[in-house]
C-alpha cells in the first residue's frame, strides 16, 4: 500500500524521530511511503541520505507540497493518510482528493490519528475509535484514533521485526570493546571490564549536579557519554572543559543515526533517556533506563510519568530516582536521593519489563492490520 505520513516538527526530535521509525518499518515490509515534513534536518544525521532517495520506498517531502496545486495534481491517491502527533493534514491536500474521489467512498484512504505514546487508562478507551469529519470538504469521511501504548488493548509500541537478531550481534565477546573505538572512545581491556557505561540523553534537569557528583565519588569507575546538543549544553555548563573527575570520565559524542543510538543504548549498562522515541528504544535495550519525560506547563507530565511507572511495574527506588531526575527545583536531598538502584536487581527489574512488553503486538503490525480491517 501506499502511506502518506504527516509530521510537524516542533522540537527535539522525537516527533520526527517517530515517524522515520514507523517510515523505515513500513519500507521494510514492503509497504510505500510519502513522508511529509516541514523540517527535515534532522533527518541529515538521523537517517543520512533520507531526502535524497537513500530508502527505494520512502519519498521525503516539504510539507509546502501538500498546499502546492501542481504538485498535488501529480500524486497518485494513497492509500493510507497518518496525522501524526495531532497535526492537521493541509486543507489543500484534503479538498483535492475529496474531489478527486467526488463521493467514491472505496476510494476514501484510511485516515489515521496517529497519538502521542501514554500509559495513562483513557489511551485503552480510546484506540481504534472512529471520530467523523464534521466540515470541510471530507465532510462525512472518518479518521481513527490510533494510540501506542503498553497493554493488548492499544496499538503497542514500534518494534521492527529483525530487532532482536541484530541486537544479538552486539552482545557477542569483544563487541563492546569495537564499538567503543569505532566512536573513537576505545579503553584498554582493564578499563573496559570496570567501567559503567552510561548514555546521557536529557533536557535541562535540576538533578544534572546531583548526578555528576553521585558518579564522581560512585565506587564504580563510570563513562558518562553524552548526546549532542541539550544534554551536550548542560553537561559542560557544570564541568567546564573537564573530562576527568576522580571516578567519572565524560565522552562527548557525535551526532548518531538511529540504528547508531540503538547501539549506544545497547552498550550501556544505564540510559537515561528522553522523550517518547528513546524511551522505547531504552525499553527494548533490556537495560536499566531513567526516563526525563518531556516537561508541561500544567505539570500534567509527572501524572503521566507515575502512571508509566506503575503500570510497568518500578520498583520503589526506580519512582524515587524518576522522581528527583523529573523534579523541576532540585531539593537539599536530591544528592542521597540520587543514589542509582543496585544494578543487579536494576538489571532485573529492566529485563522483566523487555520481556513482558515484548509478547505484546507491536504497532506497525497492529496498524497493517487495521488498515486492512478497514479499507
Amino acid at each position: 500500500m501506499l502511506w502518506d505520513i504527516f509530521c510537524r516538527v516542533i522540537d527535539n526530535f522525537g516527533d520526527i524521530g517517530v515517524c522515520w521509525r514507523l517510515s523505515a518499518d513500513l519500507a521494510q515490509r514492503s509497504e510505500q511511503v510519502r513522508l511529509w515534513l516541514d523540517d527535515s534536518s534532522a533527518l541529515e544525521w538521523m537517517a543520512p541520505g533520507a531526502t535524497s532517495g537513500a530508502w527505494p520506498s520512502i519519498q521525503v517531502l516539504p510539507w509546502q507540497g501538500s498546499t502546492n496545486v501542481e504538485v498535488l495534481a501529480n500524486l497518485t491517491a494513497a492509500d493510507v493518510w497518518v496525522e501524526a502527533f495531532g497535526c492537521e493534514i493541509s486543507p489543500p491536500f484534503v479538498e483535492h482528493f475529496a474531489k478527486r474521489f467526488d463521493g467514491d467512498a472505496k476510494q476514501h484512504p484510511v485516515w489515521i490519528n496517529l497519538e502521542y505514546l501514554s500509559a495513562e487508562p483513557f489511551v485503552e478507551r480510546a484506540h481504534a475509535l472512529p471520530s467523523p469529519v464534521m466540515h470541510g470538504p471530507a465532510k462525512g469521511w472518518v479518521k481513527h484514533f490510533f494510540y501506542p501504548g503498553f497493554t493488548r488493548l492499544t496499538g503497542g509500541l514500534l518494534r521492527e521485526p529483525d530487532l532482536a537478531e541484530r541486537q544479538k550481534n552486539f552482545e557477542l565477546p569483544g563487541a563492546k570493546g569495537a564499538w567503543l573505538s569505532k566512536l573513537g572512545l576505545a579503553s584498554d581491556s582493564d578499563s573496559l571490564a570496570s567501567e559503567r557505561l552510561i548514555s546521557l540523553f536529557c533536557y535541562e534537569p535540576a538533578a544534572l549536579a546531583a548526578l555528576i557528583a553521585t558518579l564522581v565519588h560512585d565506587a564504580h569507575y563510570n563513562h558518562l557519554l553524552v548526546t549532542p546538543g541539550r544534554a551536550n549544553d548542560a553537561v559542560r555548563s557544570i564541568l567546564g572543559s573537564e573530562t576527568r573527575r576522580a571516578n567519572l570520565r565524560v565522552s562527548y559524542l557525535p551526532p548518531l543515526t538511529q540504528p547508531e543510538f540503538d547501539e549506544l543504548l545497547w552498550h550501556c549498562d544505564i540510559n537515561f533517556v528522553r522523550g517518547e522515541d528513546s524511551l522505547v528504544r531504552a525499553i527494548w535495550a533490556g537495560k536499566p533506563f531513567v526516563w526525563h519525560i518531556y516537561p508541561q506547563d500544567d505539570g500534567a507530565h509527572l501524572t503521566k510519568l507515575q502512571v508509566f511507572l506503575e503500570r510497568t511495574g518500578a520498583s520503589p527506588r526506580t519512582l524515587a530516582l524518576h522522581e528527583v531526575w523529573n523534579a523541576e527545583v532540585q531539593g537539599p536531598l536530591a544528592k542521597g536521593a540520587l543514589a542509582l538502584p543496585a544494578q543487579s536487581a536494576w538489571q532485573e527489574e529492566a529485563s522483566a519489563l523487555k520481556s513482558e512488553l515484548g509478547k505484546l503486538p507491536e504497532l506497525t503490525g497492529t496498524l497493517l492490520q487495521f488498515v486492512h480491517k478497514n479499507r
